[in-house]
């Protein structure tokens, strides 16, 4: 009887931060019977192509569905107050959760994956960062292609609904520059929110279909073009075919893709401006203007390189340029050419690039283009002190002024990206690896762009030489850098467990 009595006291003493891992996982419980479902498709699919392999996504989904029911039913209970605590667990529960789920198949199948291989693939769609360990994609079974495609779809319309509605509302990063009414969580707020995801998830599908039938009509195979349609706005890269976009010899594609990476990368909530309210404020966006006037200048900068240093037509030049500039700075990771061995400028340029990343709420990984917009905004009004250090100076950002937890959040951000970058560089070297592939494994994994630099995993490569070790840090450092870094690392503080 004593200790009947004192276990619900005992209760009442656990962290409210660990109470709330009950609820996180019923919520990823409801997502899990999503990719349960998902799964269906690539078995459909391989039992029409007469493949046995069909069956691995039969028993995975079976397995998942079941699983997941349990979880709805067993977990269930009144959802707590959502607060910053609970997003920042929900978030990174819900990544982890689906990256498991999404390994499964993987793991299952007659591929040889390990578990960190598979669960590396599965993270590296779901993040849509696009680095891959797996080879002769030409031969291999449709199912896995697919599933690959579709995990990378999944991820890219998580990431926006992500980085509009909760990213905001969790203060990190200077996300809160963009907190509006879609991120309050006001009862007030909800049917506005509910509209908006709405509206946000119809542009996304269509936006998916446009770009496939652009790619079947200029001669893609129908399933190369729905795979590629959803590896294209989710900026995810993944390609059906171990040249990637090397594998298409019409150029008409590559603009395609350019195009259609370049959407993938704009703010999604400017879509939905002009799909409701029939207003076209895009060129008004800070972001768009600086992000469209960057990518012009510098696919301008390597054409010209390419054309005086490797005696191609002006016009393949700009195509090259274009596609893999467009690819690397929206972090899809396509590749048409090696780029690589375009000589030490263009070398240097890509490793610029892979850090910047797109506009905020869209598919896009890296720093994100307005990031760099509040700090170079920072650093004139640094310059401007010195001369004046009376003047009173407001940071701007368009024409809002930019405050101060604002500015701190971007400054913070900046921190725990290079630390977590020179961290994950040095545990890469100690494991064995090259310095390229150390320097640029943990950028590209960061940043989710996809391939690297150098002989291993640069364009022409893939990251199946690692080791195990290897595999399990960068599927964490993807999911760090997809969810802005710190909403994964406040979850190892101690005064995030503490009441």
């Amino acid at each position: 009887m004593v200790e009947l009595t004192r276990t619900p006291e005992r209760h009442r003493h656990v962290p409210r931060a660990v109470q709330q891992l009950r609820p996180a996982l019923y919520i990823s419980s409801y997502f899990g019977l999503i990719l349960a479902v998902a799964m269906i498709v690539p078995a459909l699919l391989d039992a029409a192509d007469g493949r046995e392999s069909w069956a691995v996504f039969a028993v995975s989904s079976g397995g998942v569905f079941c699983v997941s029911v349990l979880g709805v039913v067993s977990l269930r209970q009144p959802m707590p107050a959502f607060t910053p605590r609970f997003g920042f667990l929900l978030t990174t529960v819900l990544w982890l959760v689906s990256g498991v789920i999404g390994a499964l198949p993987f793991w299952l199948s007659d591929l040889d994956m390990t578990r960190a291989a598979a669960f590396f693939e599965a993270v590296s769609g779901l993040t849509t960062t696009g680095a891959t360990v797996l080879s002769e994609l030409d031969s291999m079974a449709r199912s896995y292609l697919l599933w690959r495609s579709m995990l990378q779809w999944f991820g890219g319309i998580g990431i926006i609904a992500i980085g509009l509605f909760l990213f905001p509302f969790l203060r990190i990063g200077g996300m809160q520059v963009f907190r509006t009414e879609s991120s309050d969580r006001s009862e007030k707020a909800l049917p506005r929110l509910v509209s908006i995801t709405r509206a946000l998830c119809l542009i996304y599908v269509l936006l998916t279909l446009l770009c496939a039938i652009v790619y079947a009509a200029l001669g893609m195979s129908l399933f190369d073009a729905i795979c590629h349609a959803m590896t294209t706005l989710s900026t995810g890269g993944f390609a059906n075919h171990d040249r990637s976009f090397g594998f298409f010899e019409d150029p008409r594609i590559l603009w395609a893709a350019v195009f259609f990476m370049a959407l993938g990368a704009m703010p999604f909530v400017l879509y939905v401006e002009i799909l409701v309210r029939g207003r076209f404020t895009m060129w008004r966006d800070w972001q768009v203007r600086t992000f469209l006037a960057g990518l012009a200048v510098v696919i301008t900068v390597l054409a010209l390189w390419l054309e005086a240093t490797r005696n191609i037509s002006i016009l393949s030049a700009f195509t090259q340029s274009a596609f893999n500039v467009v690819s690397v700075v929206t972090t899809t990771g396509y590749a048409s050419d090696d780029y690589a061995y375009w000589g030490p400028f263009a070398y240097g340029v890509f490793y610029i690039l892979t850090f910047i990343g797109g506009s905020s709420g869209s598919t896009a990984g890296g720093i994100k283009v307005y990031r760099f917009i509040i700090v170079f905004q920072a650093l004139r009004r640094a310059f401007t002190r010195l001369v004046y250090p009376s003047a009173v100076q407001p940071l701007r950002f368009g024409e809002r002024v930019i405050d101060q937890d604002v500015y701190d959040s971007v400054v913070i951000f900046f921190i725990a990206f290079f630390l977590v970058y020179g961290l994950t560089i040095l545990a890469l070297s100690l494991a064995g690896q090259d310095f390229i592939t150390a320097l640029t494994g943990a950028q590209t994994a960061l940043t989710n762009v996809g391939p690297g630099l150098g002989e291993t995993i640069g364009p022409a490569g893939n990251f199946a030489p690692l080791g195990e070790f290897e595999l399990w840090l960068l599927s964490f450092v993807m999911i760090l850098g997809r969810l802005e870094i710190m909403t994964v690392l406040i979850l190892f503080t101690p005064v995030f467990w503490r009441d």
